[in-house]
């Protein structure tokens, strides 16, 4: 059966592929109860790692937990063996992941109501292709590390997909009416529980073309959450320090479970602050609450600013609010004040990109989809014998991905030095001058021996950086379909190559 999964930062949901309907898939926690998500929680039993359901059961005794893990892939210097604490255990993140993942692909297996699940007895050939996301604003290790996970946890990865744009395929599949000829663009905007996202996308049939990208990696539901408790803390009159970790920890999950329960009619929030009863007022929370939104709005910018009438929106379809932190009513009673009636609100805003990412793995459904890198990819060159540095932009936020792995850019010359030193970054965005702008990440720091003589040194880093003349030196940028960049740079004079991705660098060597 293929499948469309959301691996969200407080929950992933599972939609799967049923004869042209995309159905979210429950499961059975220890109780028996179904559920429409597998909890992102892992806590630390004894010395075992336990994952979902299982992970909330022994916090239930007293296990420290983890919640919110997926946060970590968004730090600039992230990597596999970036170290996570769970409980007085550091782990590192993709093996967290990756246990994360191979739990709910057993749970999927066994305790869901997958037709063929829950016999006992895992099958393996009842999952088929599945299609993922990340979120748009993902960098390179962000989404090698979510698909290495995913494949080692036993998954058939066929796509990657952006979030946003997943959640295109859900608002044109339910609601395809509202495009016409005049208002082929639809605005998505995806408030997750850990970050933000919004896409403009062209509708054409079920044809999506992704036209812009923009979003913040640390802002949402979790941001929420937080402003929550510093209210209760405010209305019970004691500091975050009075308060130990097993009450702090209980009070967050109290506010991100009251603030899922708020409808248009709620007026008050009860709370327990450690031993003390409180009640938050709904209007104090949304007034602490808003800047989060304003800034979400914020971040959309670059996402109006290309739409022919960023005012009136006359072009647009529908400004299309996902993601289940998009659930609290404050969110589009704020976006109706700015752009009107047509923001429109998914009936099941935190299964939507699921559901989009299932019409993606729908080999029947005909929906295709032209989406963009969403983050520009350049490198910072030695110039002047080491005492300068250049950027030369290399791949832009706009770049459409390609269908199979693609040579999009190459650089020829011939070297002027005895070591090419190549400072590889990913950034938000690139000015009209060619330079980095917003949010900028490494992607790796590459020294090339472009004088043989060099070559079986096993350290250049303390090889002095001067000017002769070299060999004849090709780069060759390729990107794959997931939006992954890998560089090769080569002697064209002798074969000598090296290559680099965000997995880490291949063994020097001849060319083939």
């Amino acid at each position: 059966m293929h499948l469309g999964v959301d691996l969200g930062t407080t929950r992933t949901i599972v939609a799967a592929v049923d004869r042209g309907n995309y159905p979210v898939v429950t499961f059975l926690d220890d109780d028996g109860d179904a559920h429409e998500s597998f909890p992102s929680v892992v806590a630390l039993h004894g010395e075992r790692l336990l994952y979902g359901f299982d992970a909330i059961a022994a916090g239930a005794t007293g296990a420290p937990l983890l919640r919110s893990f997926k946060r970590a892939l968004a730090e600039p210097d992230v990597n596999a063996d970036t170290a996570i604490a769970v409980g007085d255990r550091t782990v590192p993140l993709l093996e967290i992941l990756t246990g994360y993942l191979r739990a709910m692909h057993e749970a999927l297996l066994t305790t869901s109501n997958l037709p063929g699940a829950g016999t006992g007895q895992a099958d393996p050939d009842l999952l088929g292709p599945v299609v993922v996301a990340v979120p748009a604003h993902a960098h390179g290790a962000q989404r090698f590390l979510t698909l290495e996970a995913f494949r080692r946890a036993g998954f058939d990865v066929a796509a990657l997909l952006n979030e946003p744009s997943a959640a295109g395929f859900e608002y044109t599949h339910r609601r395809g009416g509202t495009v016409t000829s005049r208002r082929t663009r639809v605005v998505v905007y995806d408030l997750g529980g850990g970050t933000f996202d919004a896409s403009l996308v062209d509708v054409e049939g079920t044809g999506h073309d992704v036209l812009a990208t923009a979003g913040r990696n640390r802002l949402g539901g979790d941001d929420f959450d937080d402003v929550l408790v510093r209210c209760a803390l405010a209305a019970a009159e004691v500091e975050e320090a009075d308060l130990d970790a097993w009450a702090l920890a209980s009070l967050r999950e109290q506010c991100r479970e009251a603030k899922e329960r708020i409808s248009p009619q709620s007026r008050r929030i009860a709370l327990e602050v450690g031993e003390r009863d409180v009640n938050v007022a709904v209007d104090a929370f949304y007034d602490a609450a808003a800047p989060l939104v304003e800034a979400t709005m914020t971040a959309m910018g670059p996402v109006l600013d290309r739409l022919d009438d960023p005012t009136g929106l006359t072009d647009v379809a529908g400004i299309y609010l996902v993601g289940g932190g998009s659930s609290l009513p404050l969110v589009p009673r704020l976006l109706k004040e700015r752009f009107g009636r047509r923001v429109h609100r998914s009936p099941h805003p935190s299964a939507s990109t699921a559901i989009g990412l299932a019409i993606a793995a729908d080999p029947a459904s005909g929906y295709s989809l032209a989406d963009r890198l969403s983050r520009g990819f350049g490198v910072f060159r030695e110039q002047r014998s080491g005492q300068g540095v250049v950027f030369d932009p290399i791949l832009t936020p706009d770049e459409i991905l390609p269908t199979a792995d693609t040579v999009v850019a190459t650089r020829r010359y011939r070297a002027a030095h005895n070591i090419g030193w190549f400072r590889f970054v990913e950034c938000a965005a690139v000015d009209d001058a060619g330079e980095p702008r917003g949010d900028i990440v490494p992607f790796a720091e590459v020294l090339f021996p472009f004088d043989p003589a060099l070559r079986d040194r096993p350290d250049l880093g303390d090889e002095p950086v001067r000017r002769q003349d070299g060999c004849l030196v090709e780069e060759r940028y390729v990107i794959d379909p997931n939006g992954i960049v890998e560089v090769h740079i080569t002697d064209l004079d002798t074969g000598y190559e090296l290559r680099r991705t965000i997995a880490g660098r291949a063994a020097p060597g001849a060319s083939t």
